[in-house]
């Protein structure tokens, strides 16, 4: 699939810590920006790119035209992440060219998304969030399970693929 809305360029482990970090300079944003959110400053149990780029970083094949990173958060039962949250932020290196209908972007444009989801404190970001992918228990998992993801954080698990499950 060589569509021209997309970058076929290679995905690298350097590219998923860049997206780390804008991932977490978003979320300090938010924290800063509603207080009343900073308690997931600490609930915070992975970052992984998703869809579509994390199927190309899989297979070289199916190409970029965004990156999609979630952040997801260990629960807290007083407060809910709000699930709805979206924003976007500019990759900031043109080497996987722009993004359609961002002109004002020097990058691909990087989608920001966040998640509570009810894992003990024992339980692994893979386990959890295979857990998350194979229960279908809402759209987002549904839809995120389509594709592939990726980790990005924890640090010292960066590029494990977490989905599609690997024997």
């Amino acid at each position: 699939m060589n569509m021209p809305d997309r970058s076929h360029e290679r995905i690298t482990k350097s590219d998923l810590r860049r997206l780390g970090e804008i991932a977490a300079f978003d979320r300090e944003s938010l924290f800063t920006r509603h207080p009343r959110l900073a308690v997931y400053r600490e609930r915070l149990f992975a970052v992984a790119l998703c869809q579509g780029a994390a199927l190309h970083y899989l297979d070289g094949k199916n190409g970029v035209k965004d990156f999609d990173v979630w952040s997801f958060f260990r629960a807290d039962p007083a407060r809910t992440f709000p699930y709805r949250r979206n924003a976007s932020a500019d990759f900031g290196d043109p080497r996987f060219g722009k993004s359609p209908d961002w002109e004002h972007y020097v990058g691909r444009r990087v989608d920001l998304l966040g998640r509570s989801l009810p894992v003990p404190e024992d339980e692994s970001p893979v386990e959890a969030l295979q857990a998350y992918l194979s229960s279908g228990s809402t759209a987002s998992a549904r839809a995120l399970a389509k594709k592939a993801m990726i980790l990005i954080y924890p640090e010292n698990q960066l590029g494990q693929v977490v989905w599609p499950v690997r024997e």
